[in-house]
């Protein structure tokens, strides 16, 4: 990962450099190849007064960790930027609505012999766009959205609300995941409305058991195999697809883009404070490694305001909310 060989010489210009992300995972391997596999998970890397051997997990070693705060400080200075997945906004979801349920994309079509196919159907784009506000609404990553089975989705006996149960979590690998009961929106906030996109979805498949996510196959068929869920690689391609189709260009995002999209959303439009934000996405609410900073902030994100108007007198007002009456951007 630095500019030093294996046996202490100087690379060559030409040759390569790791990022320091992949120093990291390196790091992070080795950490727990020691910490699963020898049992020494909380032991610092030291010398054994009973052996005189070095014992404990060497990737927590004092001198590991001066050197990878060198190695950052040098790859920053060598230009390489940690670039997050662009934050996917309100307004993008609303664009990729509008364009699920125009007219001449709601019915499939049997195309004729010679004339290409789309990539595309009404099934396709029903299913994704409900994968997309699940993980923009729970904060979800891609991985346990696509493990969602039919019986993880209820429906209440009033039929305004769902209630999600994951059955896997990154950060709950031992149980205790909490449920997401998410309610039915007003008519305004169709485009974001999880259940009305599961009903949609619902109506379109006709799925009624195994996983709701499956491969999409061509003439925008679903795969039969109910025990395999669909691959992140199609999903993502899926996903990318749909931004080129509403003029978005899709090179900043990925996966994670909803996840950091829906933490954004919640801080800056629902006003929601931090604490509330960790609870509802299952993150630490310990703050003393900043994770959540990392989805509220970047670079990488499309600005809420132009520079020049923070300051300007007499901005145009904001969206006016139907449930608070607020409009003010200073509200």
């Amino acid at each position: 990962c630095d500019n030093m060989s294996s046996d202490g010489n100087l690379k060559e210009p030409a040759v390569e450099r790791a990022t320091f992300a992949h120093a990291q995972k390196m790091r992070a391997a080795v950490s727990f190849r020691f910490a699963r596999i020898k049992s020494t998970a909380g032991i610092a890397w030291h010398l054994s007064e009973v052996t005189s051997k070095m014992v404990g997990n060497p990737a927590t070693a004092v001198v590991v960790s001066q050197y990878f705060v060198s190695l950052k400080r040098r790859k920053v200075q060598a230009g390489e930027v940690a670039t997050s997945a662009r934050a996917i906004t309100p307004d993008d979801l609303y664009q990729l609505y509008l364009y699920n349920i125009s007219e001449n994309r709601m019915v499939r079509r049997n195309y004729p012999a010679g004339e290409p196919k789309k990539w595309d159907g009404p099934l396709c784009r029903r299913m994704t766009f409900f994968a997309y506000l699940l993980m923009f609404t729970c904060l979800l990553r891609v991985d346990e959205v696509l493990k969602i089975q039919a019986h993880d989705i209820v429906l209440n006996a009033e039929g305004n609300a769902i209630t999600v149960t994951l059955p896997f979590r990154k950060t709950h690998q031992f149980g205790d995941i909490k449920p997401y009961t998410i309610y039915l929106l007003p008519p305004n906030e169709a485009h974001l409305c999880v259940v009305r996109a599961y009903a949609h979805f619902l109506q379109e498949s006709k799925i009624q058991r195994g996983y709701l996510f499956r491969n999409i196959l061509a003439g925008d068929l679903i795969d039969i195999n109910k025990s395999e869920p669909m691959t992140s690689a199609q999903f993502l391609e899926i996903f990318r697809n749909h931004l080129i189709s509403v003029h978005i260009d899709p090179t900043a995002y990925g996966t994670h883009s909803f996840r950091r999209g829906g933490c954004q959303f919640y801080a800056n439009y629902r006003r929601w404070p931090l604490r509330k934000i960790c609870e509802w996405g299952g993150w630490s609410q310990e703050f003393t490694h900043g994770t959540i900073v990392k989805y509220l902030i970047s670079w990488n994100d499309n600005p809420l305001d132009a520079r020049e108007d923070f300051l300007r007198p007499g901005r145009p007002v904001g969206v006016h909310c139907q449930s608070c009456g607020r409009t003010c951007p200073c509200a």
